[in-house]
């Protein structure tokens, strides 16, 4: 079993048997795993953090129309077949040094979910992070609408590529 595979099936543990599961006690009872992408090799990159010299104080629009309050601290640049693209990186103003990449790529809303996938680049270095698509998640209010609060990505975190990585739409199984 990869590290990955371990990975997931801690997780698909976590959402099945914890209380601080996302998941209603009525789709536990039914819950058979997350739907995720193969994993991706070419897409776990380790990048520089393009800093910026005045990073920007920002308010992230959520799911049930409140804000959070964000640090744009800089960008990663990176190449998906081919093609260059480029993710703004934000740091929590109540978690900093904690780094946290909303986006929302092509295979939404038919493979992944409509209003984006969440990355937590872990930090590797000065200035440099490693940036694993395969660990991309939805979020929470994918599972619960009205008991979370979402914060909906950017418009500069959207991007026209493919990133076939990681979490894949939710789809609950419900008993017969």
């Amino acid at each position: 079993m990869t590290a990955l595979e371990q990975f997931r099936k801690l997780k698909d543990d976590h959402f099945r048997q914890d209380a601080g599961s996302p998941l209603s006690p009525e789709l536990k009872k039914t819950f058979t795993g997350l739907n995720y992408f193969p994993e991706n090799d070419a897409l776990n990159l380790t990048l520089d953090l393009e800093r910026y010299e005045a990073p920007e104080h920002v308010e992230m629009q959520t799911s049930k129309g409140d804000v959070r309050d964000y640090i744009r601290v800089g960008q990663i640049r990176f190449s998906v077949d081919q093609d260059q693209v480029s993710l703004q990186v934000y740091e929590s103003e109540d978690d900093p040094g904690s780094y946290f990449v909303p986006f929302i790529d092509a295979t939404a809303p038919r493979e992944t979910y409509g209003a984006g996938r969440y990355l937590e680049p872990e930090r590797v270095g000065h200035d440099r992070l490693l940036v694993d698509f395969n660990l991309a998640y939805n979020p929470y209010c994918v599972y619960d609408y009205a008991r979370w609060s979402c914060p909906i990505p950017p418009t500069e975190n959207r991007l026209s590529v493919r990133i076939e990585a990681g979490e894949k739409n939710f789809e609950p199984h419900y008993p017969e």
